[in-house]
C-alpha cells in the first residue's frame, strides 16, 4: 500500500512539473485589435486613422453622362470641329468618370490642421477632331490642363485621363496649395446648372495654386487676401494686332498671343458673409499682364506691364417663399484687363460658329476678348468687360427639383483696337473690304437654360440639362472670298457675318458617396 501511494505522489508531482513547464512555455496573450473609431469631431463619415489622431474621410462620386451636340463633353457648339457645323462636327460626347476626394484633419495648439486631395479619373469617348486636310484624317485630342492621357492606344477615338483638382492644406488660417480660388462665389460656375461653359463670372472650379490668409471674425463673417497663380486659368491673352489674319480672324484671333513669362501672381481680397438666411460676397482681384516683344527678339523692344482688374458682387439667398429649400443665386462682375474673370477658362472668350446663309456661301460669327491688345510701338490697351449670371432652383418635392439659369457677358474694345480693325468710322482698317457694312469687335454672349434633377435615393440622382448660347456680334456684312483655318473644313468662299447660336443637352447619372 505504501508503494502504491508512493507511485501516486511521485506521479502526480510529475505531472504537475511537466504542467507547470509547459506553462511557462505558452506565447504571451497578443494585445486586442485596435479597431478603426468613430471621429465625431469634424461631421459625419469621419474616423480616426489607427494609432493616430488625425481623423480622414473618403468620399468622392461616380458619373456617366453624355453631352449632345457640345465641343466636349460640356462645351458649346464653338470653335473646331463643334463650331463648323458639318461631317467633322460631333453630335455626342460620352464619359464616365470616378471622383475620389481625401479629407485628412489633426486638432493642434494652433488650431485644425487639414489636407484635402480630389482627383478624377475618367473616360472619354468621341474626343476626336477631324483636322479638315486635303487626306481627310482624323486627330485624337485627349491631353489637357491638369490631365494625363492614360490609354490612347485605339487609335484616339476614346482615352482615359487622369486629373488633379484640388490639393492643399489649411493651417492657421492658412490655405496652400491648389484650392477654388477665393475670388469665386461658392458656387463657381454652377448657380443651378450642370454645365461648365456658362459666362458672368470667375470659376476655377478645378482649383488653382494659391497661398492664402482667411480671417474669421464669427458670425458668418470672413475676409481672405490671396496671392494666386495667374498661368494655368488667367491668361485671356495679350495680342499683337500686327499678327492677325483672315483665317485667323475667322477662327476668332485677331492677332498673335504675346504671353511673356510669369511675373507676378494675381493679388485677390475677398469679404463673405455666409448666415442663415443666405451669402453675400464682394472680391477683387488685380491681374499683371506682361507682354514678350513686339517681334520675334530681344532688340524689337516690348510694351510696359499693365496692371488689369476686376470687381465680383455675389448674393445667395436660400429658403425664399416659394418653397422649401428653394435657392436663388445672382453675380455680377466687371473687368479691365483681367477677362478672364468673365469669360472664364472652361467658358473660353475666343468665338467662332458657322451656319447657314441666303446671301453667301455661308454664315460666320466670330469674335475674341484678350486681356490686352496692341500693336508695335504701342502700349497695351486693355479689353473691358462686365457680365453677370444666377439662377433659380425650386424643389418640387424631395425627389424632383428643376433650376432655371441665364447667363450674360459683354466685351468692349478701346479706339486702338478698333482703329486698327475697323479704321473707326471710314473702315480704313483690317475688314475695310467692300462687303463689310457693320464693323465693330465688341461683342455680347448670352445664355439661358433649363435643368430637372431627379434624386429616387439618396445620392443618386438623374438629371437633364438644356442651354442655348447666343453670341452677339457686331459686323454685318459679307467678306471674302477667304479660306478659313483649315480644321474648320471651309472653302475658299465668301461669308456672310451674322450672330450664331449653339444648343446643346447634357443627360448626366451620378452617385456620390
Amino acid at each position: 500500500m505504501k508503494l502504491v501511494k508512493s507511485l501516486l505522489l511521485g506521479s502526480a508531482a510529475g505531472l504537475i512539473a511537466v504542467g507547470g513547464a509547459q506553462a511557462a512555455d505558452l506565447p504571451v496573450k497578443a494585445k486586442a485589435v485596435e479597431y478603426v473609431k468613430i471621429c465625431s469631431l469634424y461631421g459625419a463619415g469621419f474616423y480616426y486613422i489607427p494609432g493616430t489622431d488625425t481623423c480622414i474621410k473618403l468620399g468622392g462620386y461616380l458619373r456617366a453622362e453624355v453631352g449632345l451636340n457640345t465641343n466636349s463633353i460640356y462645351g458649346i457648339q464653338n470653335g473646331a470641329p463643334a463650331g463648323a457645323h458639318n461631317r467633322l462636327s460631333n453630335y455626342y460626347t460620352m464619359r464616365a468618370r470616378e471622383d475620389l476626394n481625401i479629407d485628412t484633419r489633426t486638432a493642434t495648439e494652433y488650431g485644425v490642421v487639414r489636407t484635402f486631395f480630389d482627383a478624377t479619373f475618367s473616360w472619354t469617348t468621341a474626343g476626336y477632331v477631324g483636322t479638315g486636310s486635303a487626306t481627310g484624317t482624323t486627330a485624337g485630342t485627349f491631353t489637357t490642363a491638369g490631365t494625363t492621357t492614360l490609354n490612347p492606344s485605339d487609335g484616339g477615338t476614346s482615352g482615359g485621363s487622369l486629373g488633379v483638382y484640388y490639393a492643399f492644406i489649411q493651417f492657421a488660417g492658412f490655405t496652400m496649395g491648389k484650392a477654388v480660388s477665393q475670388f469665386d462665389a461658392p458656387w463657381t460656375n454652377y448657380p443651378g446648372n450642370n454645365i461648365d461653359s456658362l459666362v458672368g463670372g470667375s470659376g476655377t472650379v478645378t482649383g488653382v495654386n494659391q497661398f492664402t490668409y482667411t480671417a474669421d471674425f464669427g458670425q458668418g463673417v470672413t475676409a481672405a487676401f490671396s496671392a494666386e497663380d495667374a498661368t494655368a486659368y488667367y491668361q485671356a491673352g495679350n495680342l499683337n494686332l500686327f499678327g492677325i489674319t483672315a483665317a485667323g480672324a475667322l477662327g476668332g484671333s485677331y492677332g498673335s498671343n504675346a504671353v511673356g513669362g510669369s511675373r507676378s501672381p494675381n493679388l485677390v481680397a475677398m469679404v463673405r458673409v455666409d448666415q442663415a438666411w443666405g451669402l453675400f460676397q464682394a472680391s477683387v482681384a488685380a491681374h499683371d499682364n506682361h507682354v514678350a516683344y513686339y517681334g520675334a527678339s530681344e532688340i524689337t523692344g516690348h510694351p510696359d506691364d499693365k496692371w488689369g482688374w476686376a470687381v465680383q458682387l455675389a448674393l445667395s439667398i436660400k429658403n425664399i417663399p416659394t418653397g422649401a429649400g428653394d435657392t436663388l443665386n445672382i453675380q455680377g462682375v466687371y473687368t479691365d484687363g483681367a477677362t478672364r474673370y468673365n469669360f472664364q477658362n472652361l467658358a473660353g472668350s475666343s468665338y467662332s460658329m458657322y451656319s447657314g446663309s441666303d446671301v453667301a456661301y455661308q454664315s460666320v460669327g466670330f469674335a475674341n476678348a484678350p486681356d490686352t491688345v496692341f500693336v508695335p510701338g504701342s502700349n497695351q490697351e486693355s479689353v473691358k468687360t462686365w457680365g453677370f449670371r444666377g439662377a433659380f432652383t425650386h424643389n418640387w418635392d424631395p425627389y424632383w427639383n428643376t433650376a432655371l439659369y441665364g447667363a450674360y457677358a459683354h466685351a468692349s474694345f478701346g479706339s486702338l483696337a478698333k482703329n486698327f480693325l475697323c479704321g473707326g468710322g471710314g473702315f480704313a482698317g483690317f475688314f475695310a473690304v467692300p462687303g463689310v457694312t457693320s464693323c465693330n469687335p465688341d461683342f455680347n454672349v448670352g445664355q439661358v437654360g433649363v435643368i430637372t434633377r431627379w434624386t429616387p435615393v439618396k445620392n443618386l440622382t438623374f438629371s437633364a440639362d438644356f442651354n442655348w448660347t447666343r453670341i452677339d456680334q457686331k459686323y454685318a456684312g459679307v467678306v471674302g472670298p477667304v479660306t478659313p483655318t483649315a480644321t474648320f473644313a471651309k472653302p475658299l468662299a465668301t461669308y456672310e457675318l451674322k450672330d450664331q447660336d449653339s444648343f446643346t443637352l447634357l443627360l448626366r447619372a451620378q452617385r456620390n458617396w
